[in-house]
């Protein structure tokens, strides 16, 4: 169940500007985990944590990137059970978990090795035919793994291939909100690949951190801006990744479904998710993008502390919007 680079979050900066000798715009980019990084922080003095920026990255891919060899995840996917995980693995997997319960299973890690079979992973991508498809659904299912009390990993079957992409991401975002915090910056934004933590405010405009969602029918255009303040927000679609067969010309989606085993051509395009952690909101943006529409708002009635945006098509093919209370409310008119 593999996300895409999600909806963008581009982010928009409004109002005007008060004495800017009292504050200062600190504010680091670049490239990591596959996507690209945008870090505005606010301080009384200029300040610089590239390093620090760095390490978390650097100790978020050593325990879980699928695309490096050398780490914990990758070790586990080949069988090495002598791996023991760190804190950070542990988190992501009981989270995993919590949300593969609430989403009755439509969210699944365990679901790497159709990632990987569909093309959309760094393992080798198949020719697939139902017959391979129900072979490789064998090694789907969260309850077939567990950590044990010395923090290893316990699998089924060896070849149950972990992919936690869809939520590490958002996962690194909230280790990178807490490296600021624990700086003493109160006044932040942080996105990566179009995930969000914002704290505070636009302190040097007085104005709340404002963001916009993509509209998922290629418009340049933001689709709708969002305030946002002391909240985390991921989102993700099907329009941005997905490979077309160059035989048949079928069009395959990076969305997994779990249950079944195909690419999930469904009628939602888009999920945007506000949670208390951007790993929750991650973890949920993609389940609901494998879940019917009824089901996923069956899922927000469910849990108070979840909001959502979700573009979807109706039966006569034209877009449509289910929003939340909690996320209307948010919206920049």
């Amino acid at each position: 169940m593999k996300k895409s680079l999600s909806i963008l979050a581009v982010v928009v900066l409004l109002g005007s500007c008060t004495s800017k000798s009292e504050w200062v715009k600190n504010f680091n980019s670049g490239s990591a985990l596959g996507t690209s990084y945008h870090i505005t922080y606010i301080s009384k003095e200029k300040l610089d944590y590239q390093s620090e920026i760095d390490s978390v990255f650097e100790v978020i891919n050593r325990s879980m990137s699928t695309y490096i060899p050398t780490s914990d995840i990758s070790k586990i996917n080949r069988g090495d059970t002598t791996v023991v995980v760190d804190h950070m693995f542990k988190d992501v997997f009981e989270l995993s978990k919590e949300i593969h319960d609430r989403t009755n299973g439509y969210f699944d890690p365990t679901v790497g090795s159709l990632v990987n079979a569909w093309g959309f992973g760094p393992g080798k991508q198949m020719q697939l035919d139902s017959l391979k498809v129900d072979s490789l659904l064998q090694y789907v299912g969260f309850d077939k793994v567990a950590i044990t009390a010395n923090n290893r990993i316990n699998k089924a079957d060896a070849h149950i291939y972990f992919d936690f992409n869809a939520i590490a991401k958002g996962y690194a975002i909230d280790r990178l909100a807490l490296m600021l915090e624990k700086h003493g910056i109160t006044d932040y934004l942080v996105e990566v690949g179009g995930e969000i933590v914002a704290k505070g405010e636009n302190t040097i405009k007085e104005k709340q951190w404002v963001v916009g969602i993509d509209n998922p029918q290629g418009d340049d255009q933001p689709k709708i801006l969002i305030h946002l303040k002391n909240t985390a927000l991921a989102s993700s679609g099907n329009y941005r990744k997905f490979r077309i067969d160059s035989v048949t010309g079928n069009k395959f989606v990076h969305t997994i479904d779990p249950k079944t085993g195909y690419t999930k051509n469904s009628t939602i395009l888009a999920a945007s998710v506000l949670a208390n952690t951007c790993a929750k909101a991650d973890g949920y943006a993609t389940g609901l993008m494998a879940m019917d529409l009824e089901a996923s708002k069956r899922v927000l009635e469910n849990d108070p502390y979840l909001e959502a945006y979700i573009i979807f098509l109706d039966d006569q093919g034209n877009p449509q919007s289910y929003v939340t209370k909690g996320f209307k409310a948010l919206l920049l008119e």
